[in-house]
């Protein structure tokens, strides 16, 4: 089991180009996001506003002015997430944050990667990834991340109004992602449910209502 508090940190959306992914959520949720930063050793650059309550959104592409020093992470160099995201950007992601994410991973098991240390300007920190940039569960899993000591990032992120309400994970095997979240995270406005695929649904509260971003 792992050491309390792990909380709900961020919700990702991946995308081919940003202009994709901020036009995605402005189709969602009616705001535009500001502009973030850029991973160097990712080779990936994001767009930031906060959902309050130590919470965010991250919309995230690759970065065509960089290379990567690495795969990059949540499945944006694997041809298939690729095609779908030809397709459309999408939510393909949740990240809960930990005190210690060498300890959570031991406890956690194989199979939610490698603690990778990563920078977005003068901010560095600890984040869980696969080597081959893969999402446990098809992303129904979280990404575990730990923050430096200090204020939470989203506190210097802009507030477009917009508030997180909850998260709808479904996955073929429901029990089995059950079963292993239970070691991570508990948090009565994240439910899981049987799908005939890996899919993610977040409801947020904006300024003009109740709004579904997947």
């Amino acid at each position: 089991m792992m050491a309390p508090p792990a909380v709900l940190d961020h919700l990702t959306v991946a995308a081919l180009t940003l202009d994709e992914g901020i036009a995605h959520v402005r189709r969602a949720l009616g705001v535009t996001m500001p502009p973030g930063g850029s991973h160097p050793l990712m080779g990936t650059h994001n767009h930031l506003p906060q959902l309050g309550g130590g919470v965010f959104l991250e919309v995230i592409a690759p970065d065509p002015m960089a290379a990567p020093r690495r795969t990059r992470w949540f499945g944006l160099d694997d041809p298939t997430m690729r095609e779908r995201l030809e397709v459309s950007p999408r939510l393909v992601s949740w990240v809960v944050r930990v005190p210690d994410l060498v300890r959570a991973l031991a406890l956690v098991g194989e199979g939610s990667g490698e603690p990778v240390r990563v920078t977005r300007g003068p901010l560095s920190w600890l984040i869980s990834v696969p080597r081959d940039g893969s999402m446990p569960f098809a992303g129904a899993f979280p990404t575990l991340i730990e923050w430096p000591a200090g204020p939470h990032p989203s506190s210097r992120m802009a507030d477009l109004g917009c508030r997180f309400e909850g998260l709808a994970i479904a996955h073929p095997q429901a029990a089995r992602l059950s079963a292993a979240l239970a070691g991570v995270v508990d948090d009565n406005r994240i439910t899981v449910s049987t799908g005939p695929m890996s899919r993610i649904r977040a409801m947020v509260r904006t300024p003009e209502g109740l709004r579904e971003l997947t």
